[in-house]
Formats: C-alpha cells, structure tokens, sequence
C-alpha cells in the first residue's frame, strides 16, 4: 500500500495546496495523522476521498515517504474510484 500527493498548484488562502491519498483508507488516516492532520479534516464528499494539505505539509509528506504523483496520475486514480463505487453499487442493488 501506498501514500501519494500531487503537485501543490492550487491556491487558497494564500498558500498552495495539494491533495493527500492512499491506496487504503486506514493507511491514509494513520499518515495524515503522523502528520498532524486532524480527522475532520477528511474530504469524504469529493470525487476521491482525501486530505487537503499545504505545500510546507506535503514537503513532509514527501520526507515520509508519500509518493509524488502526476495530475494525471490523480486523475486516473478518481477515475478507477468511480468505477469501483459504481460496481459495488450495482452489487448492492443487484443491477
């Protein structure tokens, strides 16, 4: 399993942020936790489930171990994530 982070482009309040993720859930909140985030800070309605950090964090991330990754990269990873939502939905219902 793995901790990845993109690029830090997007602005807010002043700073750049970027996006915090992992293959597994428990491993990204056991990360974000060694880094000092808080759990509600968690963005579970989004397109992938994540954590929002600042640069200064995701040089940190990175000195620990998350993998920088490509916008591209992150969006494939959304986009598999959507699929395997949908099918287990329709495992769910039975469609």
């Amino acid at each position: 399993m793995a901790v990845y982070v993109d690029a830090a482009i997007h602005r807010w309040r002043n700073k750049l942020w970027c996006h915090l993720i992992a293959d597994d859930e428990e491993e990204l909140h056991i990360f974000a936790e060694q880094l000092g985030l808080k759990r509600e800070w968690y963005q579970i309605e989004s397109s992938l489930n994540h954590y929002d950090i600042p640069k200064e964090t995701r040089e940190l991330a990175v000195q620990m171990g998350a993998l920088e990754i490509s916008r591209k990269h992150m969006v494939l990873r959304i986009r598999a994530a959507r699929l395997l939502n949908t099918d287990n939905q329709r495992k769910l219902t039975g469609r």
